[in-house]
């Protein structure tokens, strides 16, 4: 199973994932993901923005008010819907099952674990463990088939990549089983995400496209 395009609108999840903490405007989440040093949202302000406006357009986030803040221009403040929540779960899971040479989609998933019961986030961390045993498991027995038959200078990068999906494997496995163990808090809808950067405009308002 491989990723969809779908799966790698970040700025998607990040919109929905920061939703599930409660109705906010474009340029409160945009201030969090700065705050917080989200650096897989990239293109920001303008990509949060964009997001949005796919997200309403496509019923997963709604409309719910409005809101001004002294000389500030006022902003359209939007809630996740019932089809929201199920995409996030949906796009979540499938972050955290699917391998991809591409680490950012699994650091993107990794920051908004708290989505996700833990059971459900161990399940398909499993199921991303097993099938990046499956490819080290198919790498190594390459490489053995190789080892005499070309110099070794010829096959390091695949001893690298051996190196790095044993090393991936490892890591979710260990994750997974501390999830199921309870050893991580798990606060419904990573409530501390909203701390840092909440203080809206800390800097001046900042253009806004589409006035969300």
């Amino acid at each position: 199973m491989a990723l969809r395009r779908s799966d790698r609108d970040l700025t998607g999840l990040t919109v929905l994932a920061l939703l599930t903490t409660g109705p906010r405007h474009t340029y409160e989440m945009h201030r969090m993901m700065v705050g917080t040093h989200k650096d897989f949202v990239t293109g920001l302000p303008r990509s949060m923005y964009h997001a949005v406006e796919r997200l309403h357009r496509d019923g997963l986030v709604e409309a719910v008010g409005t809101t001004r803040g002294g000389a500030r221009p006022e902003r359209t403040v939007y809630a996740i819907t019932r089809d929201g929540r199920a995409a996030l779960r949906d796009r979540e899971l499938r972050l955290l099952r699917t391998p991809d040479r591409d680490t950012t989609p699994l650091v993107a998933a990794l920051s908004f674990l708290g989505v996700l019961p833990p059971g459900e986030a161990a399940a398909a961390l499993r199921d991303r463990a097993k099938d990046l045993d499956g490819q080290h498991s198919e790498l190594a027995r390459a490489l053995g088939e190789a080892e005499g038959r070309l110099p070794r200078l010829l096959l390091i990068e695949n001893e690298y990549e051996a190196a790095r999906i044993a090393a991936e494997r490892d890591w979710v496995s260990a994750l997974a089983d501390d999830l199921d163990a309870g050893g991580l808090d798990a606060p419904a809808g990573f409530a501390g995400l909203s701390v840092p950067g909440s203080d809206p405009e800390p800097h001046g308002p900042a253009p806004e496209p589409g006035g969300g």
